[in-house]
């Protein structure tokens, strides 16, 4: 028996794809054995399995385990709940790997798995070689076992010892995705007023859609925080792993600011400790480290790619500027948003004054957000090949740690492939309006000479 996995839901960091059209349950059945083959041959026995709130988690979740079991491996199931739910399973639980069914942040109708063997990210080659097993028809047999446990006291229970601020007035906006329930049993938990908003699981995403690095996606959140004259306000993708912010004025507070605020009292706790950031994070961030005594790395972006890159150098932290907020210190080194929200608290509580305020003191900056433009799947990576050719020729200095990221005396802009989705991603940032207006008119520029128009 063999199975041929559609090679453009083999992303980077994990398995993704629309449902019914490159992904169905034979795909997952597949990705199951496929896995559960790998976890064999590593010396593994037990996967703990968890799923989001998307109409098609339950059945993809059910062709998973059958998968995962045929292949003789024995499967706790953990249930509904968000990513990082399932690491922490995966990290406390008596299990050899994880697997959660997820579409994270995508559209409704996608759907996929993220993977973790060993305590560590499975992505890259990793994911590709699942397609050559199941194409080969190289799998394991057995006859696994399937059980099932309830971690979310205790999951809810350690993200509040993670707590250490005062009392403070809260919106929370879970976005109907799988963070909800645990925002519910976490906000009872914690000091202070809490206003909730779509917290109840839906997968139709019936009031916005689930990703908080998007600006419409907070309008809710916003009009929350003024209308009600609250401290601060906090918002999750689809599967809970990436977290928004907004402060008291309704600005939008993004992750390399978050992590900004996050590394002074680490820094104070863990003197010349290791931050990383992804490439798309402002070169004011990584002043910040170096000024407050730290060692600041630059690394690619995809929540395997930080997760692999803070191993390597021993970070205590680091973050990508789409809200992923990875924690090595005191806790268990993969992005979780609910643990990110408290130690954001507890930073807020230890700063003595609020977070409008130290979102103030931040050094200013004139940043575009993370912009998405839709782009042909097959055309994601040469697009980005073609603006480099044309970028190179004319002698600027550019860094490739991911994509393209381009200085000028401007600033500087960058221009990626997205390995979520078929799109590629661009952002710039300069020291006034004027220069980022001609930063991007660079990147429009280069761009539309590949057809691309955002």
């Amino acid at each position: 028996m063999t199975h041929r996995l559609h090679p453009t839901i083999l992303r980077d960091y994990d398995i993704r794809g629309t449902v019914g059209a490159l992904l169905g349950e034979a795909d997952a059945r597949a990705v199951g054995r496929s896995f559960a083959t790998r976890v064999r041959r590593a010396g593994g026995r037990r996967v703990a399995v968890g799923r989001d709130g998307r109409l098609s988690s339950p059945m993809l979740e059910a062709a998973l385990v059958d998968g995962l079991v045929a292949s003789g491996v024995d499967v706790v199931r953990i249930g509904l709940g968000p990513s990082p739910m399932l690491y922490y399973a995966e990290a406390t639980l008596e299990v050899d790997a994880g697997v959660q069914v997820t579409g994270s942040h995508n559209p409704a109708d996608d759907n996929g798995f993220k993977l973790v063997l060993g305590h560590d990210s499975f992505f890259g080659d990793d994911i590709r070689d699942l397609a050559r097993l199941a194409e080969l028809g190289d799998w394991e047999t057995g006859s696994g076992s399937v059980t099932e446990a309830t971690v979310i006291d205790d999951y809810v229970g350690r993200l509040f010892a993670g707590y250490g601020g005062g009392a403070y007035r809260i919106g929370w906006d879970a976005g109907n995705g799988a963070a909800g329930p645990v925002i519910e049993q976490l906000t009872r938990l914690l000091p202070g007023e809490h206003h909730l908003l779509h917290t109840t699981v839906d997968g139709t995403f019936p009031n916005h859609h689930p990703d908080p690095t998007i600006p419409k996606n907070l309008a809710d959140l916003r009009a929350l925080v003024a209308r009600e004259r609250l401290d601060i306000g906090f918002a999750f993708d689809g599967d809970g792993d990436r977290i928004g912010a907004v402060d008291a004025r309704g600005r939008i507070v993004w992750g390399d600011q978050i992590l900004a605020l996050l590394a002074e009292p680490l820094l104070r706790e863990a003197p010349g400790a290791c931050v990383v950031a992804d490439v798309k994070s402002s070169n004011a961030l990584f002043d910040r480290v170096r000024a407050l005594g730290g060692r600041a790395v630059m690394a690619k972006s995809g929540h395997s790619q930080i997760k692999a890159r803070m191993r390597q150098e021993g970070a205590a932290i680091g973050a990508e500027l789409s809200g992923h907020i990875f924690f090595a210190r005191d806790y268990y080194g993969f992005d979780d948003a609910a643990f990110a929200a408290v130690r954001l608290i507890r930073a807020i509580h230890l700063a003595g004054c609020p977070l409008a305020e130290l979102v103030d003191q931040l050094p200013p900056t004139c940043a575009s957000p993370e912009l998405r433009i839709a782009v042909p799947e097959d055309r994601r990576l040469h697009i980005v090949d073609e603006v480099l050719a044309r970028v190179h020729a004319e002698g600027v200095a550019i860094d490739l740690t991911d994509g393209l990221r381009v200085s000028t005396p401007d600033g500087w802009w960058l221009l990626r492939a997205s390995n979520t989705q078929a799109a590629v991603t661009l952002r710039a940032e300069a020291a006034d309006e004027a220069g980022l207006d001609r930063l991007l008119a660079t990147i429009d520029h280069h761009l539309g000479l590949s057809g691309v128009h955002r």
